[in-house]
């Protein structure tokens, strides 16, 4: 899993496709200068005043929405000239001989410069913190791979080489709970590798990529079900949702996945349950669903830790693993927030939020 490093002061190549749209920003804002440049001239005949403070402002909009110090420092150089040349009395000539305009508009551009490097270096720290954060997270996962990949092969190795070895000495019933547990270990371990190819797929660029769609809360829930009584038929499943239909823009598959990891994270390490409740909501712009169960909680210790992909090695088999990690990865590549809490009655409950899809969203505003 290859883990990307980038350094401060590290230029990261642009696509002529960024590069075009950064130019299109700078020529649109300075056009929009202009713009209220002239029609303030109308407004306020015989004074230019407002000329600077426009093209500052429009300066610091432009490093604002584009990449690099670039395009800041070549806009305030076209607003100096350009304003000079088209706003300031006499119009359409360069004239910086006039009373105090060497002083206004050097400042002008020092502070355009100013604007443009802050503005620039903020975003390179995002990006810095946005790589160390998933630098992090697979840092994480590789520690934790070698015990959530190691457990259930061990488990099956055993249990097959019980059946081989053992064969004509054990019953069938001992023949076929080993055989059943192989099985449970074995899906266990597909669940494990298709969380690592999640978390793979959506942090292995600088920005997640996920497909979205407009989709009904109820069917991802209704195939979550199914999958879920299925494997756990003795486990009581609940589902409460609105009358009214809940569409979210989501990729299904994955938001499917956050579901059933949650569920299984109830059923194998919660304690003794024997109910889970998931609950839909609605909120200005957001679903909100929570995964709740009737089990023994979590250790209020390892709660801060619970998302992070690695707890300590006591914390080894209670609330830990991949399949938090992933939960969290996919919930904030869709732009929501998941968290956890216990339940004073007993158990816990995972909650984490969705956008609502477009036209929804605006009824629910």
């Amino acid at each position: 899993m290859k883990i990307p490093f980038y350094t401060k002061g590290i230029k990261r190549p642009t696509t002529l496709r960024q590069r075009l749209t950064n130019w299109a920003i700078v020529l649109l804002v300075l056009i929009i200068a202009s713009l209220i440049c002239i029609l303030l001239r109308h407004a306020f005949s015989g004074t230019d005043f407002y000329v600077p403070m426009i093209f500052v402002l429009a300066v610091m909009i432009i490093s604002l929405l584009t990449d690099g110090y670039v395009y800041g420092v070549v806009a305030s150089l076209m607003s100096v000239i350009g304003a000079n040349y088209a706003f300031i009395y006499p119009y359409m000539k360069l004239n910086f001989s006039i009373y105090g305009y060497p002083i206004t508009f050097l400042t002008m551009f020092c502070v355009s410069v100013v604007i443009s490097t802050l503005t620039t270096n903020v975003r390179e720290g995002e990006r810095i913190r946005h790589e160390n954060e998933q630098a992090q997270l697979r840092a994480n996962l590789l520690r934790s791979v070698s015990h959530d990949l190691r457990t259930p092969l061990t488990s099956i190795i055993g249990s097959i080489s019980t059946v081989i070895d053992e064969g004509e000495h054990i019953s069938s019933d001992e023949r076929n709970l080993l055989l059943g547990d192989a099985k449970d270990d074995a899906e266990w371990l597909i669940r494990i590798v298709e969380n690592l190819l999640s978390i793979t797929r959506i942090s292995g660029s600088e920005q997640a990529s996920i497909s979205r769609s407009p989709e009904l809360v109820e069917e991802i829930l209704g195939e979550c079900c199914r999958n879920f009584r299925k494997r756990n038929p003795d486990v009581d499943l609940s589902v409460r949702i609105p009358d009214e239909p809940v569409i979210v823009s989501v990729d299904p598959l994955l938001i499917e996945q956050v579901l059933m990891n949650l569920m299984d994270n109830s059923i194998h390490h919660g304690g003794g349950v024997e109910h889970i409740v998931i609950d839909v909501s609605v909120g200005r712009g957001y679903a909100l669903l929570s995964v709740s169960d009737d089990g023994n909680g979590i250790d209020p210790k390892i709660l801060p830790q619970l998302f992070v992909g690695q707890l300590a090695p006591s914390d080894s088999n209670r609330f830990r693993g991949i399949g938090l990690s992933v939960c969290k990865t996919i919930v904030e590549a869709h732009g929501g927030h998941i968290s956890a809490e216990n339940l004073s009655a007993g158990g816990c409950r995972f909650t984490f939020t969705l956008p609502l899809e477009e036209e929804e969203a605006n009824e629910y505003s």
